[in-house]
């Protein structure tokens, strides 16, 4: 920045044209997909569909909106495109709109080059300072985006109310040459998006009933919510028609797709890193709680299952083995299928139920997520547990049940040493048989994992029952347990 020009004189020299936000977006679009530059690679899984759709909407220069339910990477999309701004841009040093040497928009920017022609103080603005954000809510007013009259400025200065140094410029104005993005825009009263109609077409406001020129350079960017549609408001149709592209956006179609976006926003702390290892199975039941979720009768298909619950879920998971850890005195652990007890409260803060989920009740309606998610994947790794078997079928599940039959079954506790968790799952010896058969590449630390999560598959085909007590759980064979009890 250093090697930046200071004067006006200096930029002209330079050679330097003035371009639009517009035409940055679109010459940059433009040069990074010739040399293979993807600066929206951290959005997984919009690569053929809602990629696309964007790129084409900033090649046609529009104002976009960002249609979707929560979670779905609208504002993300929206800050990436921050990379696809020139580095920096040149603006009149003190001008409260960023005002672009060659083409100044205020009084104070005009004046200022009238007075000292070529030896205007120049300023450069890069690219990470030209994005702003603001949330619609009912109470956001035409001063918080627009601005509104300075009564005191107009008297001092005698000034008109039209004048625009007499202005207390909003969020929009001080927006000149960025991105700006209003969220949730059919939150914003209808009055108000009436406000930005001009903006975006004529290049002037009103305000106080003064119709005030100022040819802002904006790249607009909203999003909204289907749910709001029907819930709190909409898009007023003169405002829905000057938006050129409307872009819907999606939840990830599949499992991998969801743990690479998982992976790359959860945040886990040092000791997590180092002590904790996550079997990929474990990853897969977090995301497969999300698709539950979002298919789930108990479960608001309208208010969507954000991908933040599949975060908060990996965390609550690692925390609970972390628990586990320093309790039990290990040096570190693997994360277990009893684990997913702890995995609760994240679902239950991120999940809408409909009138049927609150009855169930939030918590029950989490248990039985994770308990589909289980089922849903057995099949991928065990041959399908038959409900309805004759007599003479054999199941390669005999052994396991035969043994929990014999036996009084075991229990889990919570922050059951390493060792002692071992002796326990390896007592069970039909189920390494059925490991060695089904998984026998599976890596050795994941192989606990395993035999848990084929129990609690059991347990859900009601082969095995499992009861949840204060410090862990016990299995136990249904009808062994009950010859026992006569």
């Amino acid at each position: 920045m250093d090697n930046l020009f200071k004067t006006l004189g200096e930029l002209k020299s330079s050679k330097y044209k003035s371009k639009t936000i517009k035409e940055e977006l679109r010459d940059n679009l433009i040069h990074n997909i010739s040399n293979n530059i993807n600066v929206f690679e951290t959005v997984h899984g919009f690569d053929s569909t809602v990629i696309p759709q964007l790129e084409s909407a900033i090649l046609s220069g529009h104002n976009i909106n960002f249609l979707g339910l929560r979670g779905q990477a609208k504002t993300r999309l929206a800050r990436l495109m921050v990379n696809l701004l020139d580095e920096y841009i040149p603006i009149i040093e003190g001008s409260e709109l960023n005002d672009d040497p060659f083409n100044p928009i205020t009084a104070y920017a005009k004046n200022l080059i009238t007075k000292h022609g070529d030896d205007t103080p120049i300023t450069w603005l890069h690219r990470s300072d030209r994005f702003s954000e603001k949330l619609a809510t009912p109470d956001v007013t035409i001063a918080d985006l627009i601005g509104d009259v300075d009564p005191i400025k107009a008297a001092t200065l005698k000034l008109t109310y039209a004048d625009d140094r007499v202005i207390h410029y909003g969020m929009v104005p001080r927006s000149n040459r960025c991105i700006f993005v209003i969220n949730e825009i059919p939150d914003l009263q209808a009055r108000i998006q009436v406000a930005l109609f001009n903006i975006l077409q004529e290049g002037d406001v009103q305000i106080r009933g003064f119709k005030l020129r100022l040819d802002l350079d904006l790249q607009f960017i909203f999003t909204a919510n289907p749910e709001d549609y029907t819930n709190r408001g909409s898009i007023v149709t003169p405002l829905k028609d000057r938006i050129g592209s409307q872009i819907i956006t999606h939840y990830p179609n599949d499992i991998e797709i969801a743990k690479l976006i998982t992976a790359q926003e959860v945040a886990l702390k040092g000791s997590q890193k180092i002590g904790i290892q996550v079997p990929e199975l474990a990853k897969s039941l977090i995301e497969q709680i999300n698709f539950e979720a979002r298919n789930s009768p108990y479960v608001d298909e309208k208010s969507g299952v954000s991908a933040r619950l599949s975060i908060s879920a990996y965390q609550n998971l690692v925390s609970t083995a972390e628990l586990r850890l320093i309790k039990s005195n290990d040096k570190d652990t693997v994360v277990r299928m009893s684990d997913f007890f702890g995995v609760v409260p994240a679902i239950t803060g991120k999940i809408e139920l409909v009138y049927e989920g609150e009855q169930e009740g939030a918590e029950s309606v989490a248990k039985q997520l994770v308990t589909n998610a289980v089922k849903t994947l057995f099949p991928n790794y065990f041959p399908n547990i038959e409900k309805l078997e004759k007599e003479e079928d054999e199941s390669p599940y005999d052994g396991i049940i035969n043994w929990f039959f014999e036996n009084e079954g075991f229990e889990i506790l919570d922050h059951i040493s390493n060792e002692d968790y071992n002796t326990l799952l390896n007592s069970v010896r039909p189920l390494n048989d059925l490991i060695e058969n089904y998984q026998p590449k599976l890596p050795d630390f994941e192989i606990n994992f395993m035999k848990e999560f084929i129990l609690w598959g059991l347990v859900q085909s009601n082969k095995l029952t499992q009861k949840r007590f204060n410090k862990g759980i016990q299995i136990q064979d249904p009808f062994g347990s009950f010859i026992r009890k006569l």
